[in-house]
């Protein structure tokens, strides 16, 4: 059976891309499962760049162990909001200035909003998905959400901005949905979605 390996240690987007594959006849494996100790550093301009620098990498590691079978895949997602002109944008994961610290970044992110008013806190979810199999062949995908911020934090599952990103359709946020539910409509799931054909493809 093909391995998947997650160019990821973030442990909300591993949980949420193996629960979208379980049915899929695919091993996922995270870098930690594989022994893996690269940090990669996202210094891309887009997404797309970070998304395939991770890939890149990580395959380059894999074909130095002499490993076959793989397909590798990367993400790199995050929020945009059109009143702060595309901020966080690339930056979402160290907004405020450490690397995933999501309690500070939800601060600075409401904080730089204060007093915005409902119709100027649209926003929305990108998620870029770079796969390269162990042929050196690239594919990438991206799938995207619209929102609104809320004015605070709102429900506690999930991770990141969850808790501020209201889904209008569900009048919940990201942070008040079911695993399930959040799957169905959001970027990394879209993505995913997109994804999957692409595994198909490959297997």
């Amino acid at each position: 059976m093909k391995r998947l390996v997650l160019a990821s240690n973030n442990k909300g987007k591993i949980v949420e891309i193996k629960k979208l594959l379980e049915k899929f006849p695919i091993e996922v494996f995270s870098l930690k499962d594989m022994g893996i100790d690269i940090d990669v550093v996202e210094d891309g301009l887009t997404f797309e760049e970070n998304a395939k620098k991770k890939s890149v990498e990580i395959y380059k590691e894999l074909i130095k162990r002499g490993e076959t079978d793989f397909i590798v895949m990367s993400d790199d997602s995050g929020l945009e909001v059109d009143y702060l002109n595309g901020e966080p944008g690339v930056f979402s994961a160290r907004y405020a200035g450490e690397h995933g610290n999501d309690k500070k970044n939800n601060e600075k992110l409401l904080n730089k909003l204060s007093g915005v008013k409902k119709d100027d806190r649209k926003a929305r979810f990108v998620c870029e998905l770079a796969l390269i199999n162990d042929k050196n062949e690239y594919f990438n995908v991206k799938g995207h959400v619209e929102g609104i911020i809320l004015e605070k934090e709102s429900g506690d599952s999930g991770f990141g901005y969850d808790p501020l990103f209201l889904y209008e359709p569900f009048n919940k946020s990201f942070a008040e949905m079911s695993m399930e539910e959040k799957n169905k409509i959001s970027h990394r799931g879209i993505a995913l979605q997109k994804a999957v054909r692409i595994l198909e493809s490959l297997i």
